[in-house]
């Protein structure tokens, strides 16, 4: 398959566009799942763990397939920043979705995940596979070698910070406690934090406009949630502490 270079900038910047749009509608608002949603509402639901494997499982089948039909010589860069990718949603469909305690997830909010993970998925294995191109010196890049420490350093605390949500709740509850420990003394988001701070690491690796857009969007669409979580505890636990920040640490 040859380099669809149009079709790229074009979902790119769609993407760069959506996270805009996003980002104004959910200043005020927020996505209605997790806390938000009203599970006794006429809204389809779907159990939390099915919900999240089926929303994350698009972007790692697209890729793996794009893949397998794709000539594999001279792209070890290219694979491996694609292996990268997969990683998270190996992570996010296979094992999170495994382990997670959240409430029941709107069908529609799940669905309107799966097609922007199938259209992420495609774009990011599209560009990487057939329009990327690297040299010969192309692993001792500092933009590659930063990129993927700092995508490593975020997952760790996205992961981690994942782990303590869960670890707040017994088995069978759904209510929400305030989270202690790791990056959580310091922001009200750090899950948020994590998983921004890795595809950012990952834009830089790649250094291309599909991996900026979807960091870009990425901030749009999670970055207010961080916000609205921080307001939640704010009004709901009187012991909440007052020096956390919502989602940058000191900052913001």
């Amino acid at each position: 398959m040859q380099c669809q270079e149009l079709l790229v900038q074009g979902l790119s910047l769609g993407m760069i566009l959506g996270g805009v749009m996003h980002f104004i509608c959910l200043r005020k608002s927020h996505a209605a799942y997790g806390r938000y949603v009203d599970i006794s509402g006429s809204s389809m639901m779907v159990p939390a763990r099915l919900a999240w494997f089926l929303q994350e499982l698009p972007a790692l089948l697209v890729p793996l397939l794009l893949m397998l039909i794709t000539d594999g010589k001279h792209s070890t860069g290219k694979h491996l920043m694609l292996w990268t990718f997969c990683l998270h949603y190996f992570q996010r469909s296979c094992i999170y979705s495994l382990l997670t305690k959240g409430r029941p997830y709107p069908f529609n909010i799940m669905l309107l995940g799966m097609v922007f993970c199938s259209v992420n998925g495609f774009l990011q294995a599209h560009y990487l596979l057939h329009c990327a191109t690297y040299n010969n010196t192309w692993l001792s890049d500092a933009c590659l070698l930063a990129g993927l420490i700092i995508f490593f350093i975020g997952m760790g605390v996205n992961i981690h910070s994942d782990h303590i949500l869960r670890s707040l709740r017994k088995p069978g509850e759904i209510s929400y406690k305030i989270p202690r420990g790791g990056l959580f003394e310091y922001v009200s988001g750090a899950n948020f934090f994590g998983e921004i701070v890795q595809w950012l690491g990952y834009a830089v690796a790649t250094w291309s406009l599909p991996t900026f857009a979807f960091a870009f969007f990425t901030m749009c669409f999670i970055g207010p949630r961080a916000y609205h979580h921080h307001k939640y505890y704010h009004e709901k636990f009187k012991d909440f502490p007052r020096s956390r920040r919502s989602l940058i640490p000191f900052i913001f």
